[in-house]
């Protein structure tokens, strides 16, 4: 029988789905390298150029999807989309490419993208189906009737990150889009390894289900349990934030995206949700609060769910918070709640 591994039910609606300026910047970067101007792209999509610099937190994805078509005809690229997806980084996934980097083998990294990929983009979702000895991957797009630099885009980012992960070329496997196929596949097949089939009825891609125990070799393991508790939260306040789209559920779910870098900063935070800090706080005093008072609370409440999870040290969870210094977020933590952030996790231990 055949076991489908499906995606958490995150998917974003076209008009509110985002991506974030990690996963933006190859776009720049490769319409740079041929010569298109940020100005010129901002222009052809049509956006503002504060949109593109400095570089956004997110996007909306409705603009990136936009940005890739007006840059491919600007930088007269046919193949733009595999060029984008051929520049991914580390860094283009945020904690989502982290977490794969904390991965032990390829099974577990299939399994955290089905859950985690949304901290990246709003795109499409993917889902794995395991039959017998084979399995066959799975890319739904949001945008169906994109060009096909979208869908080319994204399988180039994973064949490239794939064989960054497996630290050797990854095997050529069977790839099919369904779009139509250009006039040149060239770029296809020295990319891929073999020409996509195209015209089919879903972007996947299928290859011997042995690869999924294929081990990660520089799998930083140790750093799973931190960065899966970051990603868990990003993912809640992400739900929250899609389900109410109030400026609080807006501003915790940026705080907590940022928390962990120290930039959780009215101006920053501000830039992100594409406001003035004055903006900002006038909006939140419009509901009875304040930034301050969000950040603390936000902070509040994240304390006390890592401190419930024992596999986080004391260092880990400062580090979550946004504390350069553990003896920082003790401080804090004391002031908090009246007690040490140890004598919290013994005393709710106890009453556990």
């Amino acid at each position: 029988m055949p076991i489908a591994v499906k995606t958490t039910p995150l998917a974003a609606s076209r008009s509110g789905g985002r991506v974030t300026g990690a996963y933006l910047q190859p776009l720049l970067e490769v319409a740079l390298a041929r010569g298109v101007t940020l100005a010129a792209l901002a222009k052809a999509a049509d956006l503002p150029l504060a949109a593109l610099s400095p570089l956004p937190e997110t996007l909306a994805a409705s603009d990136y999807v936009r940005l890739l078509d007006v840059a491919a005809e600007l930088a007269d690229d046919p193949h733009f989309g595999l060029h984008v997806g051929e520049s991914v980084k580390l860094g283009t996934y945020t904690v989502y490419g982290l977490i794969l980097l904390s991965c032990h083998d390829f099974g577990q990294v299939f399994q955290q993208t089905l859950r985690y990929e949304g901290l990246a983009h709003d795109l499409g979702r993917s889902d794995l189906l395991i039959e017998k000895e084979l399995a066959h991957y799975q890319w739904n797009s949001h945008y169906p009737n994109a060009n096909r630099h979208l869908a080319e885009s994204v399988f180039a980012g994973i064949r490239v990150f794939g064989n960054w992960l497996a630290g050797v070329p990854l095997p050529a496997v069977p790839i099919a889009f369904s779009h139509a196929a250009p006039a040149d596949c060239s770029e296809h097949r020295r990319i891929f390894g073999d020409i996509p089939a195209f015209n089919a009825t879903l972007n996947s891609a299928s290859f011997d289900a042995a690869l999924l125990a294929w081990p990660v070799p520089n799998a930083d393991v140790g750093m799973y349990p931190v960065l899966q508790q970051h990603a868990e939260a990003l993912l809640k306040e992400k739900t929250r934030a899609q389900a109410d789209g109030g400026i609080v559920a807006q501003l915790r779910a940026s705080i907590i995206s940022n928390l962990s870098q120290d930039q959780a900063k009215l101006a920053l935070i501000a830039q992100d949700l594409g406001l003035s800090p004055r903006t900002l706080q006038r909006k939140l005093s419009e509901v009875g609060t304040n930034f301050q008072q969000v950040l603390d609370q936000t902070r509040h409440e994240l304390a006390k769910d890592y401190l419930r999870q024992r596999q986080l040290n004391l260092a880990d969870i400062a580090f979550l918070l946004g504390y350069q210094e553990q003896s920082a977020f003790n401080h804090a933590f004391k002031g908090w709640f009246g007690l040490s952030p140890g004598s919290y996790r013994e005393k709710t231990s106890i009453s556990d």
